[in-house]
């Protein structure tokens, strides 16, 4: 123990020792012989204790020195603090256990600091359940009335997408229903690893009775495939190219297995959804996974995944389809036999918005106001060209390897005029070792980016790339004191000024001198 701790371990005890019997600051300083001020400073460890004074107050508190000495190492922490230690904002405040014992030695602050940080947990918890309370008392009102409607108890801006996704989670997104009708196409029609659009168009004809043909859209449409019951046609785009019109194709298959088997029925089963569209949004999500499986048989595809180490880019070579399709499909990799890796996936665009995203790793996207801007699927956008990998952290410690890759796809030689979407996929960051992506690493804290949700509910006190105030924290501010990111809260002990006098108010200050007396 160095000697400044030393030094509070003693004022601490001897402190501890007063209280315990009830004896004034004031009163304990005169019978020592010294200052109440004096006194102060040596409980609160800002001065060291002479020895013969030391023994004397040993004697006052009737304590053996021996026993007395033994001690100071413990060092005992309030245990209503003790807990707070695990909370995600006091790890980024860093507060240590030593600077909690020093707390420990006012007893009433201690349990003053606990009783306020208690609060705004609960606080804050009530705050982001309340949309969800509300609507558990709807959906229990349109219980009791005949006729009602009902959905499964959700946010209010729970819209068909997210209603969607939270399908696709509770399925682990995987459909062996659709997995065993892609296989049996498959082998009735011969179909080898590479499929082409010149395979496919055949299948629709002759297991469908469908024609295909191409068609463009009228002028300023910019519709590539429809389907017309009458004719009995599949109209597709001639600006397709050979790989978005080889998944239009399977797609399109897709949805007649889906209406000549009746299996969105099957597959949803007697849940009510909250929407009318869910239904069809989920018939379209079945539609395109059925595409993948068809392209991407899961026996053969697995097999590929796990020799070249989920190397995404070498599967879509291997397999004939794009860097999306192949990233799609390895969140597909739930059966229980042969099980892959688990993965959240993430489409974004320039701009930061979300246009699909899937959580196979239990990470939480945000809801609304945009993700966080450490993301490899956003900084990605940096380097088109190449894969963007990174470990990230989250303010709960949890940790992730991410990668992303820029998908551009220019009209009329403009990508503005086309698309350019960063295709994003993270696992647990120990399964990085099995990606062909993974990025060595001795200290994953030291290496891993800090990141988050979103910056309306991140815990980060520290962050430069903030884009807004945190609701996890009271906004403050000072025109004296000025962090790299204006957003990043203000804590106390980091302002400038305080109360008049120029600078912050903070546990380790030396406290101001008062007229007379101490605290009792």
């Amino acid at each position: 123990m160095n000697e400044n701790a030393l030094n509070a371990n003693v004022g601490l005890k001897l402190r501890s020792l007063r209280l315990a019997r009830n004896i004034k600051q004031t009163d304990a300083a005169k019978d020592l012989g010294v200052s109440p001020a004096y006194l102060n400073l040596i409980e609160k460890g800002k001065r060291v204790m002479p020895f013969p004074l030391l023994w004397k107050a040993l004697r006052y508190f009737d304590q053996d020195p021996e026993q007395f000495m033994s001690t100071l190492g413990e060092g005992r922490v309030d245990e209503a603090l003790a807990k707070l230690l695990d909370e995600p904002l006091l790890k980024s405040l860093d507060i240590d256990p030593e600077s909690l014992q020093s707390l420990s030695a006012e007893p009433k602050l201690a349990g003053t600091v606990a009783a306020l940080f208690n609060l705004y947990k609960n606080t804050r918890t009530q705050l982001e359940n309340v949309l969800a309370q509300l609507n558990a008392e709807e959906r229990a009102r349109t219980q009791t009335v005949p006729g009602s409607s009902s959905g499964p108890g959700l946010r209010f801006d729970y819209s068909p997408f997210d209603e969607v996704s939270d399908f696709l989670q509770t399925h682990h997104n995987y459909f062996p229903e659709l997995e065993e009708q892609a296989e049996a196409l498959r082998r009735d029609f011969k179909l080898g690893r590479l499929l082409t659009s010149q395979q496919l168009v055949p299948l629709l004809e002759e297991r469908f009775g469908y024609r295909v043909r191409f068609e463009s859209a009228a002028s300023g449409s910019s519709v590539v495939r429809r389907f017309d019951p009458e004719t009995q046609e599949l109209i597709l785009s001639p600006d397709l190219t050979e790989q978005p019109l080889k998944f239009q194709l399977a797609a399109s298959i897709g949805l007649m297995v889906l209406d000549k088997e009746k299996l969105v029925e099957r597959i949803v089963g007697a849940v009510r959804t909250r929407h009318a569209e869910t239904q069809r949004l989920i018939k379209v999500n079945l539609a395109n996974y059925f595409a993948g499986a068809l392209m991407l048989p899961y026996g053969d595809f697995f097999k590929e995944v796990e020799r070249t180490r989920y190397d995404v880019e070498l599967l879509s070579n291997l397999f004939g389809t794009t860097y999306e399709t192949v990233a799609h499909r390895l969140c597909n990799l739930s059966d229980p036999k042969r099980k892959g890796l688990p993965f959240h996936f993430l489409r974004s665009d320039i701009a930061g918005n979300i246009s699909k995203r899937y959580s196979g790793t239990g990470i939480k996207f945000a809801t609304g106001g945009g993700s966080c801007g450490k993301w490899a699927v956003h900084l990605a956008f940096l380097n088109p060209s190449q894969i963007t990998r990174q470990y990230s952290m989250m303010p709960d410690g949890t940790s992730y390897f991410c990668f992303a890759k820029v998908q551009l796809q220019p009209i009329e030689g403009s990508i503005v005029r086309g698309t350019a979407y960063s295709i994003g996929l993270g696992t647990h960051a120990e399964n990085a070792k099995y990606l062909a992506y993974g990025l060595p690493t001795t200290d994953l804290r030291k290496d891993a980016v800090p990141s988050g949700i979103s910056c309306r509910f991140c815990e980060r006190t520290d962050c430069n790339q903030r884009a807004a105030a945190s609701y996890r924290f009271a906004f403050s501010f000072d025109e004296y004191t000025k962090k790299d990111c204006f957003f990043s809260p203000l804590l106390v002990h980091e302002a400038g000024r305080s109360n008049g006098e120029g600078r912050a108010d903070s546990l380790d200050k030396q406290p101001r001198r008062r007229n007379k007396g101490e605290e009792h």
